[in-house]
């Protein structure tokens, strides 16, 4: 299949802007965003005052997208949660050896657990709302997010192969293409509401305060004061970081520790259960606080074990 031209692309955003979703370039002919990750942040420029993620660079701005898109045939990638979105994700296996667990025994697929979970809530497939069909045979099924909640995006906590897009997250939109294949819409309709049953079961219970940082010494008896020190540093970092930087800040404080678990002043589980429980009482969901300290200790050259 050839390429999907640009003047489609951009004509795909601004139908994504005409709904009011802000948009950003993924990539062309990719899922992932244009530009550079986080981990390689050269701070200058936009980064000048942190990293702007895809989701802060979103706009709904038409000149902007039309300058943009004119450049490259840039796929479409859509912030769901500045959209007001709750995109439920459900994909398919990914070869024979892709298989569900026992709670799933039965689902062939997302779709199949997405049904088994509306079954168990006594509610219908919500199937009246803006579906789009994804590159691999999936669904993504656009839903309004609740008032008064921000819900975050996740991963596997619903069910197998049952993923969510909210705040934190994107999807690439209708119209993009990924090896060839488009993500096509199949129910061209207004997003409905969020399920008031779904809406319970993706708000996230609240995360145990953390132990406070006047006991830290007592925790780590068997550290030395130079490492506790700094640990204690890291972890005021942490805490004290704004909305938009969290992520980073708990990433930078695993980098920082990770030469400190490799001269073995520190041990890699007691550094990654404070600072999970830090980035958790910040409001950083637990998956997202594994991967950015995984993704920290690997940069810094610590052994590749994941954050308790």
């Amino acid at each position: 299949m050839t390429p999907t031209p640009a003047p489609a692309l951009l004509s795909a955003a601004l139908r994504a802007v005409a709904r009011g979703w802000p948009v950003f370039p993924l990539r062309p002919g990719d899922k992932r965003p244009a530009g550079h990750p986080e981990r390689h942040c050269p701070s200058t420029g936009r980064c000048s005052d942190g990293h702007r993620t895809p989701e802060q660079r979103a706009t709904l701005h038409g000149e902007q997208i039309a300058r943009c898109w004119q450049a490259a045939p840039f796929n479409v990638g859509i912030a769901t949660g500045p959209a007001n979105l709750v995109v439920v994700d459900l994909d398919v296996p990914k070869g024979e050896t892709d298989t569900p667990p026992a709670e799933w025994a039965a689902a062939a697929d997302g779709l199949d657990v997405f049904a088994m979970l509306c079954e168990r809530a006594g509610e219908r497939l919500p199937t009246e709302t803006y579906t789009v069909r994804t590159r691999r045979g999936g669904q993504h099924l656009y839903f309004t997010a609740p008032a008064g909640k921000q819900l975050r995006s996740t991963a596997n906590v619903l069910g197998w192969k049952v993923d969510t897009r909210a705040w934190g997250g994107y999807v690439v939109g209708a119209g993009s293409a990924v090896g060839g294949t488009s993500y096509e819409i199949i129910h061209d309709a207004s997003p409905a509401p969020l399920p008031a049953w779904l809406r319970d079961l993706l708000t996230p219970k609240r995360a145990p305060a953390p132990m406070p940082l006047a006991e830290l010494s007592a925790r780590m008896r068997n550290a030395t004061a130079y490492s506790t020190a700094a640990l204690r540093g890291e972890l005021e970092k942490v805490l004290s970081a704004r909305e938009g930087g969290r992520n980073r800040a708990v990433y930078f404080a695993a980098y920082a520790l990770a030469r400190m678990i490799r001269s073995g002043d520190l041990t890699e589980a007691a550094v990654s259960s404070e600072l999970m429980s830090a980035g958790q009482s910040i409001g950083l969901p637990a998956g997202e606080c594994r991967t950015a300290i995984r993704s920290g200790f690997v940069r810094g050259g610590a052994s590749e074990a994941s954050a308790a």
